[in-house]
């Protein structure tokens, strides 16, 4: 008899949160189907519900409508799910007052399938010392320590909201190193949160769009970019398209028109220049419209960090 197929890492059917009884929209009617074995890259703006969809995921709060299923469960169904997942928040948090061997000490009574050997092993590669404080280290020594805590859980699914946005260029590498290195030693999914879009571009293959509290795009990164373009044309000369191409976002410029499009076709037999379009323009293009005609061209104004 055949395996069966692992459960998704994600599924999402109408999922809706609002905060209060007339209060904002955090997410709308969101459905997602995530395959497990992804990185998944989680984008948008700020105000966007990349934090609020992370946050029902890992069970710290409640649906409004609709539902959510993580590795095939309701999220923090009991202690063997939550243990099936692990949860680095913004600001990498950790407990000041406490040394770095006793983080690891506190990780081991938690969490029942910890792995002593592998934090261990982690602390002693990224140089820290087990008896100094937390409140003693730097943003990427908290960091690396935050996400070891996370990793010797030996879960299935590593979930990060905006993990390494304050950290510096070098410490952001070293983070996202060994972010995948975790990924591959434990054969787990990952979803990152991030506005640095050239975190997201360097390890996730796996992208979501998050936009207006809904979801404007989803998918394998590689088939997003083979199945859009841009299109560069005289002016008010992308008016007028074939079926089977759905404009995503224009911007004008002198006598020149370019777009970011959607095809289903190939779209080399049309009378324009067409050219790949890269990951960046791609998500601002989906940004902009979601965004509605005043917004700034290519999104620039709703984006951080892409630069």
């Amino acid at each position: 008899m055949p395996n069966a197929d692992p459960p998704l890492t994600l599924h999402a059917d109408g999922l809706t949160k609002q905060y209060g009884r007339r209060g904002r929209l955090a997410l709308n009617d969101v459905h997602l189907d995530i395959p497990s074995g992804r990185v998944i890259g989680l984008v948008g703006p700020n105000g966007a519900g990349k934090s609020t969809l992370l946050h029902l995921a890992c069970g710290l709060t409640e649906p409004t409508a609709g539902s959510l299923t993580v590795l095939g469960a309701r999220p923090a169904a009991d202690a063997s799910h939550l243990a099936r997942v692990g949860f680095v928040a913004q600001n990498t948090p950790v407990y000041g007052t406490l040394s770095v061997a006793e983080h690891l000490k506190l990780g081991s009574k938690m969490n029942p399938a910890w792995d002593p050997a592998l934090a261990q092993r982690r602390i002693s590669q990224v140089g820290l010392n087990p008896a100094q404080k937390a409140g003693q280290l730097s943003g990427g020594q908290r960091a690396q320590l935050a996400l070891t805590i996370a990793a010797a859980k030996r879960p299935e699914l590593l979930i990060f909201d905006e993990p390494a946005a304050a950290l510096d260029p070098l410490a952001r590498k070293g983070f996202l190193q060994n972010l995948m290195e975790f990924v591959l030693e434990l054969g787990a999914s990952a979803i990152l949160s991030s506005h640095l879009l050239g975190d997201i571009e360097q390890v996730c293959d796996y992208i979501i769009v998050l936009c207006d509290a809904r979801v404007q795009v989803a998918g394998d990164t590689r088939d997003l970019l083979a199945g859009h373009a841009r299109l560069v044309a005289p002016r008010g000369g992308l008016d007028r398209l074939p079926a089977g191409i759905d404009v995503i976002s224009v911007e004008h410029s002198g006598q020149h028109s370019t777009a970011v499009v959607r095809t289903s076709v190939h779209p080399s037999s049309l009378p324009f220049q067409v050219e790949p379009v890269s990951l960046e323009e791609l998500v601002l293009g989906y940004m902009t419209r979601a965004a509605g005609p005043s917004a700034a061209p290519a999104g620039a104004a709703a984006w951080e960090g892409t630069r």
